[in-house]
């Protein structure tokens, strides 16, 4: 599996971000080819300290190709343009590679 990792730090308009997010950018992105899973949360804290982050948000894909296709594809492009509709503090994209651990 392939995680594409995107962490927002605090916008100017909050309010706006999560209703835009969930109105708007979502539904965008449930249109990605090869999207297995996605997941958000507006409750990022850190385990000291202030959090840098506002909100994160995961998706998966079966490998690093799948991703790269789904986010190169116009569904992709039309997610990757529509950021900057809410997210005024920036945005910090990662994606890596899942390895699974056993306990």
């Amino acid at each position: 599996m392939h995680k594409l990792l995107v962490l927002y730090p605090e916008p100017t308009d909050p309010d706006h971000f999560r209703d835009y997010y969930v109105s708007k950018h979502l539904p965008l992105v449930t249109r990605m080819p090869g999207l297995l899973a996605y997941r958000y949360s507006f409750e990022v804290a850190a385990t000291q300290g202030q959090t840098p982050y506002f909100a994160v948000f995961e998706a998966d894909f079966a490998d690093a190709a799948a991703m790269t296709a789904a986010r190169s594809s116009p569904q992709g492009r039309q997610v990757t343009a529509d950021v900057a509709n809410y997210a005024t503090g920036g945005v910090v994209v990662m994606h890596f590679p899942v390895l699974n651990g056993t306990c």
